[in-house]
């Protein structure tokens, strides 16, 4: 039996003791819960929104999430790779993403704006127009990337292998060049 919620606001909840409920929820805020270790799997979110929220080593099997919105969430150990692929629209603000995989999701126009993004996994992933505003990206694997027009002028620590990923347009800083450089091992001063 699943449920539909629409226009809810769930507040300092923990869902890592009491299950969330199976179903679509839409329009709906999550502030200050918790979802550690939670099985969410099964689950549509329609432009929700997660507030303080933490995610560590959440199940997102076949989660759907359609224009959703993560602000100052703790995302660590997830498989976003293993969600429903289907109108698959996020956008990070202050995230803290750490060993987090979007293996060959197709996340063109993602905002991900001042996250740390540590030991993300973008193999294969379409980051098409994707904004990277004032991230960390250490760590964090670029293979066979689709990183057209994507925007890295702020962004640091990156390590993009230019010959392996498809950059055409991507911006990046002068600074920041040293990213694209890596494999050289040259030193630019």
């Amino acid at each position: 039996m699943s449920v539909f919620v629409e226009n809810e606001v769930f507040e300092k909840e923990d869902y890592s003791t009491v299950k969330l409920a199976k179903g679509e929820y839409d329009n709906c805020t999550f502030a200050n819960c918790l979802f550690i270790n939670s099985d969410i799997s099964n689950c549509t979110f329609m432009e929700c929104e997660f507030i303080d929220c933490n995610f560590s080593n959440s199940d997102f099997k076949n989660t759907s999430f359609r224009s959703v919105i993560f602000k100052n969430c703790k995302l660590l150990g997830l498989q976003f790779n293993h969600c429903n692929a289907f109108l698959l629209a996020l956008h990070f603000e202050e995230c803290h993403l750490n060993i987090v995989s979007f293996y060959k999701l197709k996340l063109k126009n993602t905002k991900f704006n001042k996250c740390k993004l540590q030991e993300v996994d973008f193999t294969e992933t379409d980051l098409s127009n994707a904004s990277f505003n004032n991230c960390d990206l250490i760590g964090s694997v670029f293979k066979s990337t689709i990183l057209e027009k994507a925007d890295f002028r702020t962004s640091y620590n990156y390590s993009i292998d230019p010959e392996i990923n498809r950059i055409k347009k991507a911006k990046f800083s002068l600074q920041g060049i040293v990213g694209l450089l890596g494999k050289y091992q040259i030193e630019v001063e």
